[in-house]
């Protein structure tokens, strides 16, 4: 599985299991001091309901300090904030981790490319440190 972009969404493969990875982004996020919203279990809440689903897990996290400004500029991104890392296993075993590309948002909402820096470079080391692409960041 190599990294892929498609509608405004990039997916890397992941050299470890979901659980490993989410336990990756959320040391990286952690140590950013960076807040963690929330982690929903959509594996976790197929099986309370009798399903079965390959682990998914999407963790919801953002800073204000970086995500304020761009609400600023353009109130309807706040619908893609707080930003989202999805950490997600395929039917034959393969993990990846996805986010939205932030130009995507930037172009989406019309937002000035002077606020790319408020999330651009953060987003994707996190999702790579996560997959161990490179170290964490």
């Amino acid at each position: 599985m190599t990294a892929n972009t498609a509608n405004g969404i990039r997916t890397i493969p992941s050299k470890h299991p979901v659980d490993e990875s989410l336990k990756r982004l959320k040391t990286a996020l952690q140590g950013k001091g960076v807040t963690i919203f929330t982690t929903i279990d959509h594996s976790g809440e197929a099986e309370k309901s009798g399903l079965k689903m390959p682990a998914t897990k999407l963790v919801i996290f953002g800073s204000p300090k970086a995500g304020t400004p761009l609400m600023l500029a353009a109130p309807s991104v706040a619908i893609d904030l707080p930003l989202k890392i999805l950490i997600a296993e395929d039917g034959q075993g393969n993990v990846s981790v996805s986010y939205n590309v932030p130009e995507y948002l930037l172009d989406r909402h019309g937002l000035p490319r002077s606020l790319l820096e408020n999330i651009a470079g953060v987003v994707a080391a996190l999702a790579a440190g996560a997959a161990e692409l490179q170290e964490l960041p």
